[in-house]
């Protein structure tokens, strides 16, 4: 690897995202999720399942990606596909407001 790639793959992943969901908590406290800012392969991936992802994101193409990136505290993943149904129940602004929170 160049020396430039090298300083990047350091950087790489250093910025975790916090986002409080207070509808998928229990009475006491919101659910945490975590997640590192979508990376370029990550795009590339759900590109390919939803395409024109960028300008067209679909709400399934959002809960994919909330799949993909949403990590608990640990840094396990939160979701897998077993809980697609389940998160296509939810309502279309909260899963669309959680995961604008991870895309960033």
């Amino acid at each position: 690897m160049s020396a430039f790639g090298e300083r990047i793959s350091a950087k790489t992943n250093q910025n975790t995202i916090r986002v409080e969901v207070a509808e998928w908590g229990d009475e006491n406290e919101p659910m945490v999720l975590f997640a590192t800012p979508l990376n370029a392969g990550e795009f590339s991936k759900l590109q390919k399942k939803h395409p024109n992802f960028l300008n067209n994101m679909t709400v399934e193409g959002l809960i994919d990606m909330l799949i993909m990136k949403a990590m608990d505290g640990e840094g396990n993943k939160a979701f897998d596909v077993g809980d697609k149904p389940v998160l296509m129940r939810q309502p279309v602004g909260l899963v669309s407001n959680v995961a604008d929170a991870k895309k960033d």
